[in-house]
């Protein structure tokens, strides 16, 4: 069933937010050995070139997600994530969208990102968007845990 949340661009640095920062934390950890793990902090998260976005349903802040943008014309996705009692209800999707949305209004021409492949949601909703799997890239490096996505813009 999907619900609508309202997206809208927030500071990390926030209780809700990094409540949520927490619960991604928590969740990763389980799944995947520390080095594996490429969680950007709140702080890094507050830079400038950082869009950060939060999914709200009736004020209580329920996902999130991040935009990276680079000076090269790419960015890269970060810190996607919905609450357990919230997911199944397409929020990652609309999550997803704004966050391509912020890349438009700034010129971006492809969007990156890298998530894991313990997360068989995640590896679908990106795929289903139109996310092509590619090699590492930036300062990742060959992970058998990891996979690596990219989208050209129109």
């Amino acid at each position: 069933m999907a619900m609508t949340a309202v997206i809208a661009r927030e500071s990390p640095e926030q209780d809700e937010a990094l409540a949520l920062l927490a619960q991604s934390d928590a969740y990763h950890a389980r799944l995947y050995p520390a080095d594996s793990n490429h969680l950007l902090p709140a702080v890094e998260l507050a830079r400038d070139n950082v869009r950060f976005l939060v999914a709200r349903i009736g004020g209580a802040a329920v996902g999130c997600g991040a935009l990276l943008i680079g000076s090269d014309g790419a960015a890269e996705i970060k810190r996607m994530f919905v609450a357990p009692a919230v997911r199944g209800r397409q929020l990652g999707h609309q999550i997803l969208l704004a966050l391509e949305r912020e890349a438009e209004a700034v010129g971006m021409r492809v969007i990156r990102l890298e998530t894991g492949v313990r997360q068989p949601e995640a590896l679908a909703l990106y795929r289903s968007h139109g996310y092509l799997e590619r090699g590492p890239f930036g300062s990742y490096g060959l992970d058998p845990l990891s996979t690596f996505f990219e989208k050209r813009m129109p």
